[in-house]
């Protein structure tokens, strides 16, 4: 027992790389460390694929060491890796390419074609993972130019998520945004709430006053008329009714 860890030891430190390489992976991957395996592959991401299925059971002789060790989670695994981790081929996607390449050389084409492509997906735009994210939802700015801290998206930048035409969140569906006024010192402002906002509190009191005597004035000038019709009205004897 004691033999067999000081030799799981020795190995891991060799196949780690020293001291440091083994209690990172020892903190982070649990039993990865005294964990050996062919080298299957790797992606993009840094992420390394092994196997080995003499010394574990099925369904934990695959497995992945992270490429970044303080941010993974099993949305990091890249989807054509995901079937050969999770047993559904045993095709590694290195040798799945190699195969179609070779089947694709054996294919009789039976008429001339100008498409660019030599497969049957066609044209595809191309997708770029931020951070090697493939959740594209999560690629999202959590408020205005604040951007998301949470994946490192940076303020003013767009989001990657794709959107249905008419949607509010498509960029081809969001309004200029176009102001109604100016108050001064850069206070621009798209309606009268906006612009009541914006507003001082001596301002507000300016309006408020100005309101106010504009009042007294229509208020003057209600009377006034009132007063010169009931003077037209007296006038003309008790009979005849203004207006009519």
């Amino acid at each position: 027992m004691v033999w067999s860890v000081v030799k799981n030891v020795q190995q891991g430190l060799k196949y780690r790389g020293g001291w440091w390489g083994l209690l990172e992976h020892m903190y982070t991957n649990g039993d990865y460390p005294f964990k050996f395996g062919t080298f299957m592959g790797c992606d993009p991401a840094g992420n390394r694929y092994y196997e080995n299925r003499v010394d574990y059971p099925y369904g934990q002789h695959r497995w992945v060491e992270p490429g970044d060790i303080n941010n993974f989670d099993s949305s990091s695994i890249h989807p054509e890796w995901h079937g050969w981790m999770t047993s559904m081929n045993d095709a590694t996607p290195t040798s799945a390419d190699a195969y179609i390449d070779e089947k694709k050389a054996n294919i009789i084409k039976l008429c001339s074609s100008n498409a660019p492509a030599d497969d049957n997906l066609g044209h595809q735009e191309e997708l770029f993972n931020f951070h090697n994210m493939h959740n594209q939802s999560q690629i999202r700015s959590r408020g205005y130019n604040i951007g998301n801290p949470v994946v490192g998206l940076p303020p003013g930048a767009p989001d990657a998520y794709y959107t249905q035409p008419g949607s509010p969140y498509n960029p081809a569906s969001i309004r200029k945004l176009e102001f109604a006024g100016d108050l001064g010192d850069g206070r621009k402002y798209k309606n009268d709430k906006w612009a009541e906002r914006l507003r001082t509190p001596e301002e507000k009191a300016a309006i408020a006053q100005a309101n106010r005597e504009a009042g007294t004035k229509e208020m003057d000038r209600l009377k006034m008329s009132q007063a010169n019709r009931l003077a037209a009205f007296r006038s003309r004897g008790a009979g005849t009714v203004v207006g009519k």
